[in-house]
């Protein structure tokens, strides 16, 4: 390494935000990025700590100490050949990546991991400012053609990936924009989304054509894409959202998050509110709001209902609250069961754990209320199970109800029911991580829709591991990467 004392003599530093009062006038994003010299302090603490746990950390298997030490020798371009090996999207991942690889950092036995995540994005976002990411395009074609189905970080990886290879490719997407839940599931101040244009402007140099509009098993159906390509990959995501079952769920003001979050995405990419909100609008604005799920999405949900002007937020979930600190020698290098917070829960919210929502009060057909009650979880026959409180139920004043508990995996729709494949015992399409071959000839799945909700950083690993899949495939051999 560069400086093998810099863990011992550089204290962490991260990237700041901008203050909650500041950063809740808009959707913009809010980090502020570390000065050149910070950064390159924060590179130097990379650890010579002969097993890179980080890479085992990263699902794309980043490698992490090679550009961190090109970071901190001043050698940005090299660092970004290396960063762009692995992953196609680092200005994706390294916005809204948790960073599995710091929890896996050997500095983290010390809670002072390395910044990885701040010096991937640093190191991206300087490419871009430095006209270093242009298209490359593949050297000759191969006169195969692929169909990929869902823009999503999964579709767009594999699709890329698949161009570069020489093949022709087409990328589906039912919505008006290409993203996925990229696009319409991330709040622009997490991501604003030129990020995901500029990627699309690459990709179409690079031969990739974007069809948007086209929602297959509908417009077009499944046998029609397999009669004209020669291979198919399904790449959908997972947004079947988990419901609320409760008496009155279905009174005016209770909406799935990504209802939610989607209409702010359109509003925030220019669209009037006839387009944005063909429903309807659902606006926070001036309402007492009740986020019910403790991850992720939830959590944009606070930050979007902040910035709406909710009069007031509250978040409850039905597990446990976590432990603040990890049991390091018991689960470091893997990932930890921790409380973790978001820059939302610092723009003004109530959280509350094991929480049960029992019936939503509505008054002349709209939520005013939730009934709800404590609830413990106890072992038994090995497994943990849930037991309401005796005497512990209480009322939350509720006008708008988001629901953020997560999905089920793919839709249910015309595109499952017309591709005739097998699915797992969790509802997803079923196909492993070495093919990504579904039970129909010429037909793969890769991201979310094989997987389940997971990270966007998987759905890259899993888009450029089934591209290697098809290529081999299609021509019998093949060069890309896993």
């Amino acid at each position: 390494m560069g400086k093998p004392t810099g863990f011992l003599e550089i204290a962490r530093e991260d990237r700041h935000y901008q203050k909650p009062e500041i950063r809740k006038q808009n959707f913009n994003e809010f980090i502020e990025p570390l000065a050149p010299e910070v950064l390159k302090g924060q590179a130097s603490r990379c650890m010579d700590c002969g097993i890179p746990f980080c890479h085992n950390g990263c699902p794309v298997n980043n490698m992490i100490p090679d550009w961190n030490n090109l970071v901190y020798k001043d050698q940005f371009r090299n660092a970004l050949t290396v960063l762009h090996s692995t992953n196609n999207f680092p200005e994706f991942t390294g916005r809204i990546c948790p960073a599995p690889c710091e929890a896996s950092c050997t500095l983290n036995i010390d809670d002072t991991p390395v910044t990885i995540k701040t010096i991937e994005c640093a190191i991206v976002d300087r490419g871009w400012e430095e006209g270093w990411i242009v298209p490359a395009p593949a050297s000759h074609r191969t006169g195969k053609t692929v169909a990929v189905v869902g823009s999503g970080p999964a579709g767009m990886a594999c699709s890329q990936q698949l161009a570069r290879a020489g093949h022709s490719v087409t990328l589906f997407e039912k919505n008006d924009r290409i993203g996925g839940l990229l696009r319409y599931g991330i709040p622009d101040f997490k991501m604003e989304k030129h990020l995901i244009d500029r990627r699309i402007e690459q990709m179409r140099a690079e031969g990739v054509e974007f069809r948007t509009g086209i929602e297959v098993g509908v417009t077009i159906s499944v046998d029609e894409l397999l009669a004209q390509f020669d291979a198919v990959v399904l790449s959908g995501g997972a947004e079947w959202p988990r419901d609320l079952d409760v008496p009155s769920r279905g009174v005016n003001g209770i909406h799935f998050a990504m209802d939610f979050l989607r209409q702010q995405n359109k509003r925030d990419a220019g669209d009037d509110e006839a387009v944005a909100a063909p429903n309807g609008t659902i606006s926070a604005k001036g309402k007492h709001v009740v986020v019910i799920g403790g991850g992720d999405t939830g959590s944009d949900c606070i930050g979007t209902s902040a910035r709406q002007g909710a009069a007031s937020i509250t978040q409850i979930e039905i597990m446990p609250k976590p432990p603040v600190k990890e049991n390091k020698p018991l689960v470091w290098p893997d990932w930890p069961n921790k409380l973790r917070s978001s820059h939302a829960h610092d723009e003004g919210v109530e959280r509350d754990w094991s929480v049960l929502t029992k019936e939503a009060v509505n008054q002349d057909g709209r939520v005013v209320a939730l009934e709800c009650a404590r609830v413990e979880w106890v072992s038994a026959n090995g497994r943990m199970q849930m037991k309401e409180v005796d005497g512990s139920g209480f009322q939350l004043k509720a006008d708008l109800v988001l629901l953020a508990m997560g999905f089920l995996g793919p839709v249910r729709n015309k595109l499952l029911e017309q591709a005739g494949v097998e699915l797992d015992q969790r509802g997803n399409v079923a196909a492993n991580t070495v093919e990504y071959k579904t039970s129909r000839d010429k037909l793969f799945s890769a991201g979310d829709m094989r997987r389940g909700q997971s990270l966007v950083v998987w759905a890259i690993r899993e888009g450029r591991q089934c591209a290697r899949s098809v290529d081999q495939y299609l021509m019998g051999r093949t060069s890309l990467p896993r």
